[in-house]
């Protein structure tokens, strides 16, 4: 069978191709893709190329299909899975196998598995490390948004508090507890948002923190504070920018006592030392955020990890229970994964949107494999209406889903889009 897919071939060198699948095996599933996010380490693997850890070094002779963040359905399943998976089954799969201690993944290191492709082998390590999660709920985007879900999921699952008296650890974020989010309007933190109102540990009090008074005023229309309410949970949006002792303003909202869970979405110095400042005792700051400098540092206030038991958390993704976690509330639509897609495209677009990320301003990037599509933001739709009776659907579409991408939206597209 022939498959379009793009490969990495060297440092920045990715191409889009037509190209035969080897025969299946026996032990292997053959998939087809519908839906990819990027994601920043796919830029970071087409940046080093070969140097990078899970990337082959033979990749200029065997290169391999770059996107791990990917959803589809099952086509043909070989004879040792039949029985556990089945052609039609949506699927989406955990790219941290670590099978037998290998470092190698999808979308780094299979010359025949990645999400940036129309079909794919899935080979048998996969379904040996349980990774293949099948995916029962409406559409492909939200599976494809598994990955990124999961690593908030795996953030939560990842915090701590500490027993006075004891030495037991209580995991995860606190029941009833208070919580801030710093730096939270971008996608991730909009994401933490919506776990934090709907986890099983919900907080009394959330307190979401930014500099955009923008994106603070767009979190605050897809997530009110009524509705939070609903929930049992106060919900609070802060401009920093606008207080002048933000410490302080924050300690007031917990009557001076403090956060039992603090988590950083940027990597700025400050913004760990104020998180670190705000936390009561026995809190748990998580640093979530991903630094690009090995040497960032932060000064942190051991006086009261001596006395308070304040500590610190993190996480670098999540695992394949945080993502079958994701998959499910994703299922259930207790979640809102849409808010973390800010442009759309097809496999045209992949390679300049991979190399071009750090400098394309949004969320996720969401490519469906199967069309042909320029990277558009959703908010360009409206402007984009009279030049292409595609956006003009999709603006409507998206215009009465609080300008987020939706299932109806992700049919009309499929529906409607050119095919590559």
């Amino acid at each position: 069978m022939k498959t379009k897919a793009v490969r990495l071939y060297g440092k920045y060198d990715l191409r889009m191709e037509e190209f035969e699948l080897p025969p299946l095996k026996e032990d292997e599933i053959l998939a087809h893709i519908v839906s990819n996010s990027i994601c920043m380490s796919c830029h970071k693997a087409a940046e080093q190329g070969a140097d990078h850890k899970r990337v082959p070094a033979d990749i200029s002779e065997n290169p391999i299909i770059i996107g791990h963040e990917f959803s589809g359905n099952i086509i043909e399943v070989g004879k040792k899975w039949q029985g556990q998976f089945f052609p039609g089954d949506k699927f989406s799969i955990q790219p941290a196998l670590n099978y037998k201690g290998s470092l190698a993944a999808p979308g780094y290191s299979y010359r025949y598995m990645g999400g940036n492709a129309s079909y794919i082998i899935i080979p048998n390590e996969v379904m040996e490390c349980q990774c293949l999660l099948k995916y029962d709920g409406e559409g492909y985007f939200p599976a494809s948004l598994s990955e990124p879900m999961s690593c908030i999921v795996g953030a939560f699952n990842a915090s701590y508090h500490t027993t006075p008296g004891s030495h037991v650890h209580h995991m995860g974020i606190k029941r009833g507890g208070n919580m801030a989010l710093l730096a939270s309007a971008g996608p991730m933190g909009l994401g933490a948002l919506d776990c934090a109102i709907h986890s099983e540990n919900k907080p009394l009090l959330l307190v979401v923190l930014d500099i955009d008074e923008k994106r603070l005023k767009w979190a605050e229309s897809i997530f009110p504070p009524l509705e939070a309410e609903e929930e049992g949970v106060k919900l609070v949006y802060i401009n920093s920018l606008k207080i002048n002792d933000i410490r302080a303003h924050l300690l007031e909202y917990t009557g001076g006592k403090g956060f039992d869970d603090v988590f950083v979405f940027a990597p700025v110095e400050s913004l760990v030392e104020m998180g670190d400042a705000i936390l009561k005792p026995h809190g748990c700051l998580n640093f979530f955020a991903g630094p690009n400098n090995p040497q960032f540092t932060a000064r942190i206030n051991f006086y009261n990890v001596h006395y308070s038991s304040t500590h610190i958390a993190g996480t670098s993704g999540g695992n394949t229970e945080d993502m079958r976690i994701a998959l499910n509330l994703m299922g259930q639509k207790l979640v809102k994964p849409a808010v973390m897609i800010t442009h759309i495209g097809g496999m045209d677009a992949v390679a300049d949107t991979i190399i071009n990320l750090p400098q394309i301003p949004g969320g996720k990037k969401l490519i469906y494999t199967n069309i042909k599509l320029d990277l558009t933001a959703i908010e360009d739709f409206k402007n984009l209406q009279d030049k292409n009776p595609l956006f003009k659907e999709l603006y409507h579409i998206t215009k009465n889903n609080r300008g987020l991408w939706s299932l109806e939206a992700e049919e009309y597209l499929l529906a409607n889009a050119e095919k590559i």
